[in-house]
């Protein structure tokens, strides 16, 4: 016995329509059939599942790859009222889930990839009836994906033991390679591949160079309203920038591997239930929270691949809602990670050098990052999208080629062992101590660069490690890479990108979009007040885009109420009379 999936749409989510592709996924689900959703974060995936969990006969199984973000995905479901629970090592209630399993008293049961693939667990589902497999973060089944599982390989026995249990794989994350091999692995058919799309034209997307991190990162986060999540490339970054931050007068934590287990998960609750608090964690952070309302995501370092970055930015304004991505890169970024190269499979290596140089591209553009973003996963965007620091404020590019011949050539003619200052101070005529010893101050490139061409030896030396013309080895010397002969031939050119003098501050697109509402404020006050009697965070009671939209439309009545976008029954049912005593009692 099915359900109509608009109904419960409606009555349980308190939404009038689908959204985007949802309903080609949920169609397909509904059909029995398998099925791969690449949708971007905040495009409605768990509501792919969720909702033909309401609609069709039995429970439907949930392989999700984090405890923690199990944890958060269960409060959500239950509060619309649907029946929901977790199935792992750190809960306590393994029994009574168990039972209320076999009773067929849940909707959905969550899993880690671990446990889903053991016997006893296949022995457990055939206690009850299934009504679907969901696997979340999919991409973690593919070798080619840029985080990669192996117990999700392990995922397809279990499946195939249920043949007519439809299967459906979610991820944000995926480019055609990766897509190919998540629909072999999982036994999808290939028409069951949909593409939302990945663009999330909410987030404003802004690259800079690092210029004094800890000054850029507090400059930035003043200018933010919200909470945020700020990445740091090691646990001593972390811990040091956490520590910087402090003093900014907003709540800030730190979040890593090294930290006390329950220092961590206290940390991360508080960071779930706060409003404005700023997390400064490693990468591992943020897959495993279901936090709608993050409003920034700033990285102090280079992510590890542009598949990494459009994830890690993508935990910011998975509501809809207006927020900003930040990245800070220097060039020892590009060094370390072209170190790390030696320590790849040479089966893999041609793909990593691939994602380095696209994210050496996506720096160092000055055009749309956008429109690169997307056009890595395979789209055709616009050329500009108005929402990313190129577009907002087109910068000037500047021929940098004669420098950059120059710096080469200094880095060849003393083989290729010194840093950039001591080439700076070679190509400046500087008679150091260590030229002298060195006896570069003999050589054709002593004191050929001018006073303007020197100011551009550090930034040019950052475009030709990003561009992998030069290599930086662990003390920093640099030699060449494969792309240097080119240039010293003069047959590539190399432009600089110079950024544009900072204007005074711009109006957050928040600010810009959504003044201030005395009404939405009162309303986001009590929602705080009955998240904290209820001890939940404020965006299980509704989120910001509902209590906007409750502002505007003023409701005075429990159905007046039901015509709110996110109000389902039972939300109403447990929350509508508080909302409504402010609602009734403005006096706007």
């Amino acid at each position: 016995m099915t359900a109509d999936p608009l109904d419960i749409l409606h009555a349980t989510f308190g939404f009038s329509g689908f959204r985007g592709v949802q309903a080609q996924v949920v169609g397909r689900v509904m059909a029995g059939l398998g099925t791969l959703a690449v949708m971007p974060t905040g495009a409605g995936k768990s509501l792919c599942y969720q909702l033909p969990a309401l609609a069709r006969t039995g429970t439907a199984v949930v392989i999700s790859p984090l405890i923690a973000l199990m944890h958060d995905q269960v409060r959500s479901a239950e509060g619309f009222g649907i029946k929901a629970a977790t199935l792992t090592s750190a809960d306590d209630d393994r029994a009574e889930t168990m039972r209320r399993f076999r009773d067929g008293d849940l909707d959905l049961l969550y899993v880690a990839p671990e446990r889903a693939s053991n016997e006893s667990f296949r022995n457990l589902l055939q206690a009850t009836e299934l009504s679907l497999f969901a696997i979340d973060e999919a991409h973690c089944v593919s070798e080619w994906g840029h985080d990669f599982r192996p117990d999700y390989r392990l995922l397809r026995p279990l499946l195939d033991r249920f043949p007519d249990v439809p299967r459906l794989a979610l991820t944000a994350t995926a480019d055609a390679h990766t897509r190919a091999d998540i629909l072999q692995q999982l036994g999808l058919p290939q028409d069951g591949l949909i593409v939302a799309g990945f663009d999330r034209p909410n987030i404003r997307y802004q690259i800079s160079p690092r210029d004094g991190l800890a000054q850029q990162l507090k400059a930035f986060i003043a200018d933010q309203p919200g909470a945020g999540i700020v990445y740091a490339p090691t646990r001593d970054a972390t811990d040091r920038i956490a520590t910087q931050l402090a003093g900014l007068g907003r709540s800030t934590r730190a979040y890593h591997a090294g930290l006390d287990p329950a220092v961590r998960q206290r940390n991360q609750r508080d960071f779930v239930a706060s409003e404005d608090m700023v997390m400064v964690a490693t990468i591992a952070f943020g897959m495993g929270i279901d936090k709608p309302d993050v409003r920034f995501v700033a990285h102090a370092g280079l992510p590890k691949s542009i598949e990494a970055y459009y994830q890690e930015t993508g935990r910011a304004g998975r509501d809809g809602e207006p927020a900003v991505a930040q990245l800070f890169w220097g060039a020892e970024d590009f060094a370390r990670a072209r170190r790390r190269l030696a320590e790849v499979d040479e089966t893999r290596m041609a793909g990593e050098r691939t994602r380095l140089a696209a994210l050496g591209m996506l720096v160092e553009t000055s055009d749309c990052r956008r429109a690169i973003l997307l056009r890595h996963f395979g789209e055709t965007p616009p050329t500009r999208c108005g929402n990313c620091d190129n577009c907002l404020s087109p910068p000037a590019t500047v021929d940098v080629t004669e420098v950059a011949r120059k710096l080469l050539s200094a880095a060849f003619r003393t083989e290729m062992r010194f840093g950039v200052g001591h080439l700076l101070d070679v190509l400046a005529g500087h008679d150091t101590e260590k030229v002298i010893a060195n006896n570069h101050n003999r050589l054709s490139v002593y004191g050929i660069a001018d006073e303007e061409e020197l100011k551009l030896v550090r930034p040019v030396a950052r475009v030709l490690i990003a561009r992998d013309a030069l290599r930086a080895d662990e003390y920093g010397g640099l030699s060449f890479g494969p792309s240097a002969r080119a240039i010293l031939k003069g047959e590539e050119p190399v432009g600089l990108v110079m950024a544009p003098k900072r204007e005074r501050k711009r109006k957050s697109r928040d600010a810009q979009e959504h003044p201030h509402d005395p009404l939405f404020e009162a309303l986001r006050a009590r929602r705080r007040e009955i998240a904290m009697a209820k001890g939940v965070p404020p965006y299980v009671v509704f989120h910001d885009s509902t209590l906007r939209e409750m502002a505007g439309l003023h409701p005075t009545t429990m159905a007046g109420l039901a015509q709110v976008t996110g109000v389902g029954e039972a939300k109403r049912e447990a929350y509508g009379e508080a909302f409504l005593e402010v609602l009734r009692g403005w006096q706007g």
